[in-house]
């Protein structure tokens, strides 16, 4: 008997688990972490059960989409930080990085060879999806898929929901069950496990341990690999759990109360910046509910028992709080409901009716305005307010939250189609941002086409009833100054 919810664990082949391998393999994916981990907690107890030592291993690709000195310098650093936690303890970490596309392939089966079972992460987006289910189709034990991506389980819901307000709903109908059900924060934590000493003869020699330079992220590591070079690393947003939980006190601590009020305006930058460690997994969605409940002093008799699907009052906590756990579960979750339920959430046909018939009603409208994606991803438009948008993009791997809603909309305004915006936006976003290629920030695209709103009037060209936003209005509510002298021409 585990300690994981069994709703938060599948079976991804029908192999058997192998009573007599010679360890537990945890194949470290999404949940780049060792703390409130479901996948990790699950795989600690398979070895507990069998008597076997417990093997993590996390690999770096070269040849995955949009790979780039940004996104890797951002997951070794959490590679590191896991290195130095797992050091001297129960469990033998194995950190692999590719010296070149391909050179990776065949380790994890040559680990499930002498495994008991391979336990891994569930994460209903990008390539991993394919990943493991081409794995689980070759690995000869069994391969368990356990899901530490929200406070919901993924697997709680059968179907998309079409706006936040009915998600909510549900959220606050069934929610209450599962907050009972948290990970536990030191899942490496209870009687110890033996210790496999070394790898089997072979397997390192073929596919060793990245050094301690390679982990360190520099320069000259990172020019040896085939990946995007012109996409060059955040140095003021350091990847790994401890810069996550760095982050996450700094947000409590000092932004959270003024959270509702100051987060719209770029001068202010209040925003919380943790969905970078959120997508990579250096931290995770029950941490950072943790850390705000605890500075709220919540309790769980404190929600609401009614489920009126409204934003505020429902938790029992201060207004503030209470908005950014909106974002933190109602919209972060939304989005992991539609990848998880559906395998196109990054394609056009994904739009709901009313939004690709109205798109398709306009599409022929006269735009004042037509760029070229290559002049879009250089900041050469017009508009000097969308031009520091995609100016931050580029330099910090974020835009601002507000600013980010403005930036999609005028993508759509400036393209010759609305699917072709769409795909505009994805590719941006996907090669810049640290927080892209993932289901929050497929949903927060999708929405500037419609997805979880509704129709707004009045009709415009090239819009339509899609809900319109202007760079001057925004100018006009939101206090901009000090954000156009930062990223300005």
């Amino acid at each position: 008997m585990t300690s994981v919810p069994e709703l938060r664990v599948r079976a991804a082949n029908a192999a058997e688990v192998r009573a007599d391998g010679e360890y537990v393999v945890y194949w470290m994916i999404a949940a780049r972490r060792t703390t409130a981990n479901f996948a990790l907690q699950r795989a600690f107890d398979r070895a507990r059960e069998l008597g076997r030592p417990l093997v993590v291993l996390e690999a770096l690709r070269t040849a995955y989409p949009n790979a780039s000195d940004r996104l890797h310098r951002f997951v070794l650093a959490g590679m590191a930080d896991t290195a130095e936690r797992l050091e001297g303890g129960p469990v033998l970490y194995h950190p692999y990085v590719e010296p070149e596309a391909g050179a990776g392939r065949g380790l994890l089966e040559a680990l499930a060879a002498h495994a008991c079972l391979v336990v891994t992460d569930e994460f209903p987006c990008f390539f991993l999806p394919r990943m493991v289910g081409a794995a689980a189709a070759r690995l000869p034990v069994r391969l368990e898929v356990v899901d530490s991506n929200g406070l919901l389980p993924l697997a709680a819901t059968e179907a998309c929901f079409p706006t936040a307000h009915a998600f909510r709903r549900f959220l606050q109908r069934t929610l209450p069950l599962h907050l009972a059900e948290p990970p536990h924060s030191e899942p490496l934590s209870g009687p110890p496990l033996p210790r496999l000493a070394a790898l089997p003869a072979g397997i390192a020699e073929r596919w060793p341990a990245a050094s301690a330079a390679l982990l360190a992220g520099g320069s000259a590591a990172l020019a040896s690999l085939p990946i995007d070079h012109a996409v060059t690393p955040v140095d003021e947003v350091p990847g790994g759990a401890s810069a996550a939980r760095r982050a996450l006190a700094r947000f409590v601590a000092g932004r959270l109360d003024g959270y509702a009020e100051a987060r719209n305006h770029p001068d202010l930058d209040a925003t919380s910046g943790l969905s970078p460690y959120l997508h990579f997994g250096h931290l995770g969605a029950w941490e950072v509910f943790s850390a705000v409940a605890a500075h709220e002093g919540w309790q769980p008799d404190r929600v609401a028992d009614r489920a009126t699907g409204g934003r505020a009052g429902w938790w029992g906590m201060r207004p503030a709080a209470e908005a950014f756990i909106d974002q933190l579960v109602t919209w972060r979750e939304l989005g992991l409901n539609f990848c998880a339920r559906r395998d196109d959430a990054d394609r056009y046909e994904a739009l709901p009716p009313w939004a690709r018939a109205t798109l398709a009603k306009h599409a022929d409208d006269r735009r004042e305005h037509l760029y070229a994606r290559e002049d879009l991803e250089a900041a050469a438009t017009h508009d000097e307010l969308w031009n520091a948008a995609q100016r931050q993009l580029r330099r910090e791997g974020r835009i601002h939250n507000y600013l980010r809603m403005l930036w999609g909309k005028k993508i759509l305004e400036w393209s010759a189609t609305p699917a072709e915006a769409l795909g505009t936006m994805i590719a941006l976003n996907d090669r810049w941002a640290l927080d892209g290629r993932d289901p929050n920030s497929y949903a927060g695209i999708a929405w500037c086409l419609g997805r979880y709103d509704r129709p707004w009037g009045p009709e415009r060209p090239v819009f339509g009833t899609i809900r319109y936003m202007s760079s001057a209005n925004t100018a006009r509510k939101l206090r901009v100054a000090a954000y156009l002298a930062r990223f300005g021409r």
